[in-house]
């Protein structure tokens, strides 16, 4: 099982629906909660999956509306049929609700059968019929609600998901976090507004990291501040991670230097990998050897985000036999010389849009998807000409001139011209100061 506690959020809210939380557990206390509900949410929670766990002690038999309302919050859940899941009102009340919000849309909802037949939950037979005789006495008045249960069970029954008898509980775990990586991750990449245009590159990074292979490969990303380096790096880390033993994203290296000294950085490298929080050594080549000794044998993926300084990339991934066979490690940086130094197997140079691209984006932001009326359409072309295609750039001039009259954005456009807005001022300087000396002539 790979393990990548990160501050990663694998998937972004959905562009019509506040999610709070991307995974609901609903399951039964006494049946799971200190063995297999345990166990899937510490996967879930090391892969960076905000996941929404029920660790109050439940009293009575009405449902806390806390409950429904994480439920209503979160874009998936996963149902977990214990032998006595069917005995608890509480699990049958959130049964109930999670298939409202699947039939609604936007919510959809996976089974787990625990050491239970599928058929005996679809059926209520064996333990479920037992304890739908119980029900029927207690709920005697309310038969209705009973048959709400009965029918709840009957559907969720049918849904894809899996059935753990016979199986590891570790290989059942890693099937369901692959499965809703690959869900969330698939409802993400469409409102994902940083990855207009970005297929084909990601498409390129991948097939430089060569991922069939059994070597240790290095592969870095270049180019110019805001232009999308990050973004292929993280994407490409949703889509692979779950093909390796141990994953870290280790963000803005550079900044992070800067406010720390390489051992604590370091030891965040490990406690990401090794789900361990407690890592305490402030000596910096015992942080070395401590990477060495976990890491030997250990199929990672690590990924060091922004990295300025060959120093850095010598404390954080200094020999390709620091690692074990099947490794990735990819490293993003404005410094195009450090990867040539490093000496690393594949480079990529991260591009700018281009025209088609950069207009997509930009639109996004400047008319949230509405098409621009046609007065505007010059203007988007000045606009598009002062960005130079740059991602980052696009999307804060774009929120900049966002909702103002035509006779704002060609005052604010000539303004810019003359006194450029701070913002886009700072991510064209930063660009330019990282062009070479042909490149800035």
């Amino acid at each position: 099982m790979a393990s990548s506690s990160t501050s990663l959020s694998v998937a972004s809210s959905s562009s019509t629906h506040p999610w709070k939380y991307e995974v609901f557990l609903s399951f039964r206390g006494e049946d799971t909660r200190k063995s297999f509900t345990d166990h899937l949410h510490e996967a879930l929670c090391r892969y960076g999956i905000n996941t929404f766990i029920d660790d109050q002690l439940r009293r009575g038999e009405q449902i806390s509306s806390a409950l429904l309302q994480a439920i209503e919050e979160s874009r998936l859940s996963i149902i977990i049929f214990s032998e006595h899941y069917a005995s608890s009102s509480w699990c049958l009340d959130e049964l109930t609700k999670i298939l409202e919000c699947v039939k609604v849309g936007g919510h959809t909802a996976f089974p787990v059968f625990y050491n239970v037949d599928p058929s005996h939950v679809r059926k209520q037979t064996g333990s479920y019929g037992v304890a739908f005789t119980k029900h029927e006495q207690v709920y005697r008045d309310n038969m209705e609600k009973v048959l709400k249960w009965r029918e709840a069970l009957t559907v969720a029954s049918g849904l894809s998901g899996w059935d753990s008898r016979d199986r590891h509980e570790s290989e059942i775990i890693k099937k369901i976090v692959s499965k809703i990586l690959n869900e969330l991750v698939d409802a993400s990449s469409s409102n994902m507004e940083n990855l207009v245009g970005m297929d084909s590159r990601i498409q390129d990074l991948v097939s430089l990291l060569c991922i069939g292979s059994d070597d240790v490969r290095m592969v870095g990303i270049w180019g110019v501040a805001g232009i999308g380096k990050t973004a292929i790096a993280k994407v490409v880390y949703q889509k692979i991670c779950t093909q390796f033993e141990g994953c870290c994203f280790l963000s803005n290296v550079s900044e992070k230097t800067q406010k720390s000294d390489l051992a604590n950085i370091q030891m965040e490298l490990l406690s990401q990998i090794l789900w361990e929080g407690n890592l305490n050594t402030r000596i910096f080549n015992r942080g070395i050897n401590f990477i060495k000794k976990a890491l030997h044998s250990m199929k990672a993926l690590i990924v060091l985000d922004d990295v300025n300084h060959r120093q850095q990339l010598e404390a954080l991934a200094g020999n390709h036999n620091w690692f074990g066979r099947g490794s990735r490690i990819i490293i993003t940086t404005r410094e195009r010389r450090l990867l040539i130094e490093k000496e690393v197997d594949a480079t990529y140079e991260a591009k700018e849009l281009d025209e088609d691209e950069a207009l997509m984006l930009f639109r996004q932001h400047a008319f949230k998807h509405k098409p621009p009326i046609e007065d505007f359409v010059q203007l988007c072309d000045r606009a598009l000409n002062y960005t130079k295609g740059i991602p980052l750039a696009l999307k804060i001039l774009g929120c900049f001139l966002y909702n103002r009259s035509k006779k704002e954005w060609e005052s604010e456009l000539e303004r810019l011209k003359r006194i450029p807005n701070k913002e886009v001022q700072d991510v064209l300087r930063y660009s330019f100061d990282g062009l070479d000396d042909n490149q800035k002539e």
